[in-house]
This record gives structure tokens, C-alpha cells and sequence, in this order.
């Protein structure tokens, strides 16, 4: 979950030519030379990068002026930064893909640039609530190299919140992997791989769920149980159908409970 090694090198080689852009234009700290920026520590470094964002128009000034007489594919990614987003992000886990950062109710998939997030951190528990700025490179979202990570205990509640923005963004392909198109739309699978028609089968088990009867010599959970198999079938009729018709499965899910409840009632008189 980090850029390939030229990548990363590219992406600092961009970013501190910039920055370095951005001192000499607004006077900040007055570096003699690009080297001696490079060079100089991160304190520093940050009233630039601080100037950066809030002058993000100076992106445009150096594309056009291209001091350091970049080529066209190395300005257009530049050019790219001003689609920046900066601010507090959680990162609730780190999967072999990217790393998940969240903010409000946006999932983002985030590589990192020469180290993964996993060495950045010291493999701290998750989730981490840092500052920093995401930007878009090569069609992928990293990080501008800088975090700030605060030390803040997260109880269970903030913790299954997370997961849940997470599992949501997931189920819906909301995980926003690129700043360089729009997002997809919650009804955005139209790129996943098509699904199974599972109907044949489901009806099959219908039939044989059909002839499922309790009789009163039977033990009395056999009633509800049979019926419980009978509801989640259905159920999975309904989903096979039309995934999309959230009434129909609602609808469904109901008569599930009402034999789950049935059967617990069941099992609860028993002694």
C-alpha cells in the first residue's frame, strides 16, 4: 500500500520543486536554492507547505512559468494538486490495497509514498486520528508527505462508527480510490462483475422447503424452524430478483424475523 519507488521519488522531486516555488513567490523563508530546500528540516518546511494551500493558485503560476522545465505529464500532474483536501481523517484500517482514511462520511483509499502507513505509524493501533492533505497522483490518492497524528483514545462507539462509514462506503462502491474523476454513485456497481443467477437453485430450494411440515408428534421447535428455513428462502428469492428493491427485501426480512421470533419463543419454553 505505497508507490512504486520511482513514484514515490517522482512525487517528492514535483512537490519540493513547488514548494520551493511557493517560498521564492510569497518571500516565506527565502531558500537560496531548490538543494538547500531539500535539505532543509520540516519545520520549515511546513510555513511553506501551509503557504501552498492557502495560495493553491500558485499551482497555476508555476505550470505556466515552469521554472524547472518540466515535462508536460510532470506539469499535469501538478496541475492536479489544486484538487487538494486537507484536514482531519481517520484511518480505520490498513488493507493490502491502500490504507482507509475517513472523513465525515467519505472513504478514501490511500497509498503512501516510500513507506506504508503501517511503518509511518509504528503499527499503531487503529484507528489513528491524524492532519494531513490527500492529493491525486497518477490516478491514485497519497498523501503530501506530511502527518500530524494526534493521540486520542477512541472508545467502542467511535470505533463500530468507523467501521460502519467503512462497510456502507464498501458495500455501495462509494471507496473513493481516485481525485481525479467523481466518485461512484451508490448505485455505481454497473463495473463489478456480474452476479450469479442464483434463482434456479433458490427455487429448487423452495420446493423442498415446501414439503417441510412439523406434525404434532414432532418436538414443537420443528414447526417454527421449518418455518424460519422457508422465510430465508424467500428472502433470497427476493435479493436474487431485484437487489436494488429495498422494499421487497425489507418486506421479506420481516416474515425471517417473525419466524426467528417464533422459534426463539419456542425454545424459551422448553424446560
Amino acid at each position: 500500500m505505497k508507490l512504486p519507488k520511482q513514484d514515490a521519488k517522482l512525487f517528492f522531486q514535483l512537490m519540493w520543486a513547488l514548494q520551493f516555488y511557493v517560498d521564492q513567490k510569497l518571500k516565506i523563508v527565502q531558500f537560496s536554492s531548490l538543494d538547500d530546500y531539500i535539505e532543509a528540516p520540516p519545520d520549515k518546511k511546513k510555513k511553506v507547505r501551509e503557504a501552498l494551500y492557502e495560495n493553491i493558485d500558485l499551482v497555476d503560476s508555476f505550470v505556466s512559468e515552469n521554472p524547472q522545465d518540466f515535462p508536460t505529464e510532470h506539469l499535469d500532474i501538478i496541475s492536479k494538486w489544486k484538487h487538494f483536501i486537507r484536514g482531519d481523517f481517520f484511518i480505520e484500517r490498513q488493507l493490502k490495497k491502500y490504507a482507509v482514511f475517513i472523513q465525515d462520511d467519505r472513504v478514501y483509499g490511500v497509498l503512501g509514498l516510500h513507506e506504508s502507513f503501517e511503518a509511518l505509524t509504528y503499527g499503531a493501533k487503529l484507528p489513528m486520528y491524524l492532519d494531513t492533505a490527500l492529493l491525486p497522483f497518477k490516478g491514485k490518492i497519497v498523501f503530501d508527505g506530511i502527518l500530524w497524528v494526534r493521540n486520542i483514545y477512541f472508545g467502542g462507539g467511535i470505533r463500530r462508527g468507523l467501521k460502519e462509514t467503512y462497510m456502507r462506503a464498501k458495500q455501495n462502491n462509494r471507496i473513493i480510490e481516485s481525485l481525479e474523476k467523481p466518485p461512484a454513485d451508490k448505485k455505481g456497481k454497473s463495473t463489478l462483475k456480474p452476479a450469479k443467477d442464483w434463482r434456479p437453485e433458490l427455487a429448487e430450494l423452495a420446493r423442498k422447503a415446501n414439503a417441510l411440515r412439523g406434525s404434532v408428534d414432532d418436538p414443537p421447535v420443528y414447526t417454527p424452524a421449518f418455518s424460519l428455513i422457508r422465510a430465508s428462502i424467500e428472502f433470497a428469492q427476493a435479493a436474487a430478483k431485484d437487489a436494488d428493491d429495498l422494499d421487497g427485501l425489507y418486506k421479506a426480512m420481516k416474515k425471517v424475523r417473525r419466524a426467528y421470533n417464533k422459534s426463539n419463543t419456542v425454545l424459551s419454553r422448553e424446560e
